[in-house]
């Protein structure tokens, strides 16, 4: 059931989680408010166990409150027990099951992409630092407008070692996004999304990144535009899909699903899965460093608690598939590196 009064959703343009999650609302045709952070709309709003974005505001029912989430994954599930109209979840388990696979490929993998370049190159350090900080007021002085660019600049680029990219890891994670582009370019032209005709989680995880990478920071900009032309152009279909139709019909199904999904797949199981395991290591022995091999690179980076959870997560999903379903996923990953996951 739709709630009586209209959603909010507060984020930033240049999360590429928030723009993943404005997508979907719009996708699924749910009357929303978006609300830039830290902007003078942003009040009223409850408080948050952690300060992230996107925040999603469920309004509360007569004399109930107001109910707020963050993380975009859980807010997806919730908006799936709002309403079932325009789902985004495939009917078959095990579509369903890969479409949730690349989700959290797009969300944990390819940010790795969209931190790296937006503050390690130049160009797009200085683009980030100036114009994101204003997107929640065009008003602000131009004194304070600086002060704030060099703060907010400063931050991130320390941040840049947690997120897993610096100079041992970047060349694999640059190449990754080349491939991974090459690989979308390519799955584009036999079908209008991952999930088939209409869009699925692994859809909007990808555009989240996406958004960024190829609409606003010049150097991944610069290297789509030459690599991937298809991929720009979906990436602006997929921001405001409120007018696309679909059908039950639309999904892929699980026969089509190793043939269309096999290459990005294999991506996956190329570079994220090791990443996967080699940090669930680290965090089962207490290492401060995540240290292996990537793609017949050097890794090394701290470990990172949430992804921890995401692999646990992917593997209490495995778990939870029928037998039959279950040994269809896995004969589908067989072979691509993923298998690995859930051996």
């Amino acid at each position: 059931m739709q709630p009586e009064r209209p959603l909010k959703l507060v984020g930033g343009y240049g999360s590429p989680y928030s723009r993943k999650m404005r997508a979907v609302l719009r996708y699924r045709r749910l009357p929303f408010r978006w609300i830039i952070r830290g902007s003078s709309d942003d009040r009223g709003i409850p408080e948050v166990s952690v300060p992230l974005i996107p925040v999603l505001v469920f309004p509360g029912r007569s004399e109930t409150e107001d109910t707020v989430m963050v993380d975009s994954t859980p807010q997806i599930s919730r908006l799936e027990d709002l309403t079932p109209q325009r789902s985004l979840i495939p009917r078959d388990p095990v579509t369903g099951f890969l479409d949730l696979l690349i989700e959290d490929f797009a969300d944990e993998w390819l940010t790795k992409a969209m931190y790296g370049y937006r503050w390690s190159y130049p160009d797009d350090v200085h683009k980030a630092s100036w114009v994101l900080p204003l997107q929640s007021d065009t008003r602000l002085p131009a004194d304070e407008a600086r002060r704030r660019a060099e703060e907010f600049g400063q931050r991130q680029v320390e941040r840049l070692g947690l997120v897993g990219c610096n100079e041992v890891t970047r060349p694999v994670i640059e190449n990754s996004y080349r491939r991974t582009l090459e690989i979308l370019d390519d799955t584009l032209e036999q079908q209008a999304f991952l999930a088939g005709a209409r869009p699925g989680r692994g859809d909007f995880g990808v555009f989240g990144q996406l958004s960024q990478l190829v609409l606003f920071d010049p150097t991944p900009a610069g290297i789509a535009a030459r690599v991937a032309p298809r991929v720009v152009a979906w990436v602006n279909h997929v921001e405001d899909l409120h007018w696309l139709e679909v059908s039950e019909s639309g999904w892929l199904d699980r026969e089509q699903a190793g043939a269309r999904l096999g290459p990005l797949l294999g991506e996956i199981g190329r570079v994220y899965a090791p990443f996967l395991l080699a940090n669930a290591r680290a965090l089962e022995h207490g290492a401060d460093r995540v240290e292996c091999e990537i793609d017949g690179a050097p890794w090394e980076q701290p470990p990172f608690r949430y992804q921890g959870k995401c692999l646990r997560w992917l593997r209490e999903a495995h778990a939870a598939l029928e037998p039959r379903d279950r040994r269809a996923v896995d004969e589908l990953l067989d072979g691509t590196g993923c298998e690995a996951l859930f051996a």
